[in-house]
């Protein structure tokens, strides 16, 4: 009898702290952010690295106590929408943000899926935070996109510039996927290198994004003998296919792209044949790294198994949006409450080391304050890793 009051008693006081536990967990509020982008596909790395850091820094700022905004403190939950880089989807995405009351959405990642939901964003009063590069979404009358990232017509001539002066690049060939992104990231790099005086050897040919086979498609780029390839607007999937077929056509020469690309998948793709290969990377380097951005890694790390350098770039979407909301609470539900205090928000970047500060940057591409300031990192793969080749900063 005694045993089973002591074991009575004993399961209430496990069910009081219990009780108490989760009191103590839902006494937050929740605020929602979104997340709409592709997370399947060839693409997906790009989308994946968006959401996994979303949720990285979200289960960190709940660990240690929420979010303070105004007098509130709050949870953040992510809420995220695979739209497998279809702009039916992602409009799908954004309206089922609006339904849930969400007003600040991460991604889309591609430009036809960032152009679609525009209409639902404005309407329902969201603000989105694309990595995608069509100009209309940040110039005025557009108002409620924010880049998250360097643009490909801000990267390009950055890295057009860096070879011309320390590799003694000339001429230049594209080739691009057969869709709008890569098309219209390839008219912008043409006209870059035109414009740094680089001859463009050729710039019109094109593959199908489920192409197998790419010696076909670049044996007439080949003949052109570039010094510098670049890969328009590739994807992480199809960036190693591309590489393996020059390097096995013979090519020597450089090869690169605007977009950021894994690693991993470069490895598994191409190899050695690999090294060299000049991308965007993740805002961040050994060097910029503060003792924050070192423990995001390795919480991210923990939990997925893996890093993606790219995050390094997107982990401040969700960084930017809370610290508006901190600097202007009625932006919490008034949109256009954070689009005014854009103008003048500054905060300590706490990703990076020494005074570097976080505020919206873009006047000079957009004539307004559209995107985020993070570090241009270009890198160059070597042996299976990121090397860092040099860092800029755009306006």
């Amino acid at each position: 009898m005694l045993r089973r009051t002591l074991i009575k008693a004993t399961l209430t006081a496990a069910a009081v702290s219990a009780l108490l536990t989760t009191t103590a967990l839902a006494e937050n509020p929740i605020l929602k952010i979104g997340f709409v982008g592709v997370t399947s596909g060839p693409a997906a790395s790009w989308g994946i690295s968006n959401q996994r850091s979303m949720e990285t820094r979200a289960a960190w700022i709940n660990e240690t106590g929420g979010y303070k905004i105004g007098d509130t403190t709050y949870d953040i939950e992510i809420v995220s929408f695979d739209d497998q880089k279809d702009p039916k989807r992602a409009i799908a995405g954004m309206e089922k943000m609006a339904q849930e009351g969400i007003h600040y959405v991460v991604g889309p990642n591609v430009d036809d899926g960032a152009a679609a939901v525009r209409p639902v964003a404005e309407a329902n009063g969201i603000m989105y935070f694309p990595y995608a590069f069509p100009k209309s979404l940040y110039q005025a009358p557009a108002s409620n996109a924010v880049l998250g990232m360097v643009a490909n017509y801000q990267s390009g001539p950055a890295i057009y510039q860096y070879l011309k002066d320390k590799e003694g690049v000339k001429t230049v060939a594209f080739i691009a996927a057969n869709e709008s992104d890569p098309l219209s990231q390839r008219d912008g790099g043409v006209a870059a290198a035109k414009a740094l005086g680089l001859e463009v050897v050729s710039d019109n040919v094109t593959y199908q994004v489920d192409t197998t086979d790419f010696t076909p498609v670049l044996t007439p780029v080949m003949r052109a003998r570039p010094d510098l390839l670049v890969l328009s607007g590739v994807s992480p999937a199809n960036a190693p296919q591309l590489i393996r077929s020059a390097r096995e056509l013979g090519f020597q020469g450089l090869i690169s792209t605007e977009t950021a690309q894994d690693a991993g998948v470069l490895s598994e793709g191409a190899g050695d044949l690999a090294n060299g290969f000049i991308s965007v990377g993740g805002a961040s380097t050994p060097e910029l790294a503060s003792p924050m951005m070192n423990e995001f890694v390795k919480r991210y790390t923990d939990m997925f198994g893996e890093y993606n350098d790219e995050s390094n770039t997107k982990v401040y979407a969700l960084e930017y949006i809370l610290e508006t909301l901190k600097a202007n609470p009625s932006g919490l539900t008034d949109v256009s409450a954070f689009q005014s205090t854009m103008d003048t928000f500054e905060a300590p970047n706490p990703y990076m080391n020494g005074d570097a500060k976080m505020r919206y940057v873009g006047m000079t591409s957009f004539g307004q304050r559209r995107q985020v300031a993070v570090p241009l990192v270009v890198n160059v793969y070597n042996d299976g890793a990121f090397e860092t080749l040099f860092i800029a900063e755009v306006d």
